[in-house]
């Protein structure tokens, strides 16, 4: 290596690196610099598919980071879970249905049937209560009004 006033030829100390007299476009090496990532390994994002990748592989950005996403649609809107991060990019699996229902709380997944239990529980005591009315009505030997209950 060639020395001039106790520099080295490659000098890493300038902005840009590489070669000394920028005579070359600059070039060399840049300090990486390792920021924090808008998504981590195992979380669940809902994303839409952007684009498809040169390999088939669907686009989807979270915060404008970039993740890939195998055997997608462009267009299609699934839930992910990121797998793999690296600095510039990351790559996640789609997540089944069956997967997410088997993630639900149990208290969750049976709410609709409780509810549909209470109401059937409310018409069934409604119907017990007009036929007590009508039995009382047929002992009093009264007519009975059928617009009332229809």
């Amino acid at each position: 290596m060639e020395r001039r006033f106790g520099r080295s030829r490659f000098d890493n100390d300038r902005r840009g690196g590489g070669f000394r007299n920028n005579r070359f476009g600059g070039g060399g090496f840049r300090e990486r610099r390792d920021f924090p990532k808008p998504v981590n390994e195992g979380e669940e994002y809902d994303v839409e598919i952007n684009e498809i990748g040169t390999k088939g592989d669907g686009i989807a950005r979270v915060k404008n980071f970039v993740i890939f996403v195998p055997d997608s649609k462009e267009g299609e809107k699934c839930r992910i879970k990121i797998t793999m991060v690296r600095p510039k990019f990351a790559v996640a699996e789609k997540v089944t249905e069956k997967d997410i229902e088997l993630k639900e709380p149990e208290e969750k997944k049976n709410e609709p049937e409780i509810e549909a239990k209470e109401k059937v529980e409310e018409v069934q005591e409604e119907a017990g209560e007009e036929l007590k009315e009508i039995e009382e009505i047929k002992e009093k030997g009264e007519d009975i009004d059928e617009n009332k209950w229809s």
